[in-house]
């Protein structure tokens, strides 16, 4: 059984924001939560900026899990973090335990109402039926029950944002800090270039003409 992981290659992310916005399109996220968010760290510092999209990594021992008073988490069986929002009481323990900010309580009312807990689902749904109105309205749409991947990992333009079998994602991975480390940092710099854009090594991509004229 494929135990489902994200991994955001920092070397290839551009700060586009595309996986925030895909995240927020396919499950109709309410205003004011964000399940996933682009974190960019020594902001306009050349050479030494870095940008990674954050959201609920799914933990194998989820901390979310362990402080929460009332079960509401559970885990399936690829190993996808989810929650019930009928059980949920909005006591805010889960979001002082994630070391990551994934819970997100969109409540705004008096002192002490949180409102119901929200959070990246691996776009694995809930715990309603697969594919319900009532699924769909809670926890946005089950992706995964249709054979697909979560959607902003699809979106990312530059694929930095892996989703999938934390097994084979981590082969990827490891595959291209093997290929820096043989080719240099600037071979991190290959992914925005011609061979992402259209398959092929630049020198095989015929050059632009403007139809004779200098």
């Amino acid at each position: 059984m494929a135990r489902m992981k994200f991994i955001c290659d920092s070397e290839r992310c551009i700060e586009c924001n595309g996986c925030v916005t895909a995240c927020k399109n396919e499950h109709e996220v309410p205003w004011g939560v964000n399940r996933r968010r682009v974190v960019t760290v020594n902001d306009g510092e050349i050479g030494a900026e870095k940008s990674i999209s954050v959201a609920c990594m799914h933990c194998s021992d989820a901390p979310c899990m362990a402080v929460c008073p009332v079960d509401c988490f559970f885990k399936t069986d690829e190993g996808v973090v989810l929650h019930n929002k009928d059980t949920c009481i909005g006591c805010g323990y889960c979001s002082y335990a994630c070391p990551f900010g994934a819970p997100q309580f969109p409540g705004q009312g008096t002192f002490g109402m949180r409102g119901k807990m929200d959070k990246c689902t691996f776009c694995a749904g809930g715990p309603e039926e697969h594919g319900s109105e009532a699924e769909f309205e809670k926890y946005g749409r089950n992706r995964l029950a249709e054979g697909k991947l979560p959607a902003c990992a699809e979106m990312c333009s530059t694929k930095a944002l892996m989703a999938g079998d934390g097994d084979v994602i981590s082969d990827i991975f490891r595959n291209r800090v093997t290929h820096r480390q043989t080719n240099g940092k600037a071979a991190g710099g290959d992914v925005f270039g011609w061979g992402t854009a259209y398959g092929m090594p630049k020198k095989d991509v015929a050059p632009a003409t403007n139809g004779g004229k200098s």
